[in-house]
């Protein structure tokens, strides 16, 4: 079976941290803080290539993780950013969220990249905290985590041209004689596990120079494929893709009309623009059919299916072949031609999907939320985006990066939410499972 799904986990290295550091060498005597800042951490980067056929190089590893950033040196030196970690996957591969309600990037065209997890920023060094009234800070940032975000790849092959019908319909058959794919044949159900792609070279059939198109035939469709039943559920997706389908019916069929309808009316069922794709139908085997009634044969069929034109092909002998194929190439022509049009006069470009930032949200967004009391102390936890970003970047065991942390819970109007709530100057705030005594951050005396 093709693998055309996966679930994996995308890590963003952490940033490096920042170092506490002063220049002390002789003979001068105002050195001061020289401490650099960490490396940023290197981010997980998608990349769609042609050469890859299936998501199975995905299959077993299922944890990526880029590299690390550095941390800052002595003599204001930054610290080593990390490596961006690059992970292949098929052309034609769409990146979900975990629950599959959000696409996040389609990647359509070769080389074409998608930043799944950002890289934590690096640490400030205590250089860069130095001010006219703090010219010897103690205070060093701890690089911040990368982003950790579980995805869902999904595989839709990109084929200009789908072929759809009824197991043991032929397709194996007509795919490999009009393209370069060669598929497993045999004279039984199911035959086809997976999806066949192949180049059509079109000076086989007509006079066209250099044209060519992908085809792709579409196992295991039956009654109630839209449902799971069958093979043709893990299948249907792969014909999203397609301009144009040719619908393949067996001439040896009891009831060719019905085996019209079933097709698409799984199509219908699975995705209603499935079913309004132009389809070109074809009726396979002529070879099985004497003759002389070939002519009776298709015009009672036209009749039963409300089509104006049908093609009478054999896959196996090649009867009907060119005629077919030249139809393929005019309408495949035309769809193109349309939805140039259309994407001309709509105008609307594809959304640019944009990666998780915390440190860019706004830092007013913030819920506090009242824990225990415990020993007359009372517990509160405040959540964040960017304030729990500051509380994971801050090194407990430096006071004066407790007290910075103070200052930003009064800035962003923590504190005063916090007194608001019945909180005093005793009781202790959990932000990132990180304790900050009320005491140690700020004077309480003046938020009252």
């Amino acid at each position: 079976m093709i693998c055309d799904e996966v679930k994996i986990q995308c890590i963003g290295g952490k940033g490096g941290s920042g170092l506490v550091s002063f220049r002390r060498e002789k003979y001068i005597p105002r050195g001061g803080p020289d401490g650099g800042d960490g490396g940023r951490g290197g981010e997980v980067v998608l990349i769609a290539k042609q050469n890859l056929r299936t998501l199975s190089n995905l299959n077993h590893i299922r944890k990526f993780k880029a590299q690390n950033g550095k941390n800052g040196g002595d003599r204001n030196k930054h610290g080593r950013n990390g490596e961006p970690l690059y992970v292949e996957i098929p052309v034609g591969s769409q990146v979900w969220d975990e629950e599959k309600k959000r696409l996040l990037a389609d990647l359509t065209e070769e080389n074409s990249i998608f930043a799944v997890a950002k890289g934590g920023r690096g640490g400030y060094g205590n250089v860069h905290f130095v001010s006219s009234r703090f010219q010897a800070p103690k205070i060093a940032e701890i690089g911040e985590d990368g982003e950790d975000i579980h995805i869902i790849i999904e595989l839709k092959l990109i084929a200009d041209v789908g072929i759809i019908g009824l197991p043991s319909a032929g397709k194996s058959t007509l795919i490999s004689r009009v393209s370069n794919a060669r598929p497993k044949i045999a004279a039984y159900h199911f035959t086809t596990l997976s999806p066949n792609l192949g180049v059509v070279d079109l000076q086989k059939f007509t006079k066209e120079k250099d044209a060519s198109f992908v085809i792709a035939d579409i196992p295991g469709l039956i009654e109630g494929a839209s449902e799971g039943k069958g093979l043709g559920h893990d299948f249907l997706k792969h014909i999203q893709r397609t301009k144009i389908l040719i619908h393949l019916i067996d001439a040896t069929e009891n009831d060719m009309a019905k085996a019209y309808k079933t097709i698409n009316a799984e199509l219908k069922k699975y995705d209603k623009n499935l079913a309004k794709k132009s389809q070109i139908v074809a009726i396979n085997k002529r070879d099985l059919v004497a003759t002389e009634d070939q002519g009776t044969f298709i015009s009672k069929l036209q009749k039963k299916l409300k089509l104006k034109k049908l093609f009478f092909i054999s896959a196996q002998t090649g009867g009907g072949l060119p005629e077919l194929m030249k139809e393929v190439w005019r309408v495949l022509k035309e769809e193109e031609t349309k939805q140039a049009i259309h994407s001309e006069n709509s105008g609307v470009k594809q959304p640019s999907h944009k990666i998780f930032r915390p440190h860019l949200d706004n830092p007013k967004n913030f819920e506090i939320q009242y824990l225990k009391k415990f020993n007359k102390k009372k517990y509160y936890k405040v959540t964040g985006k960017r304030i729990e970003q500051l509380a994971k970047m801050t090194d407990m065991s430096q006071p004066q990066a407790i007290i910075r942390m103070g200052h930003y819970l009064k800035k962003f109007g923590i504190i005063q939410a916090l007194y608001k709530e019945g909180a005093t100057a005793q009781d202790t705030i959990i932000i990132a499972e990180k304790e900050f005594p009320c005491t140690q951050t700020i004077s309480w005396k003046k938020v009252k």
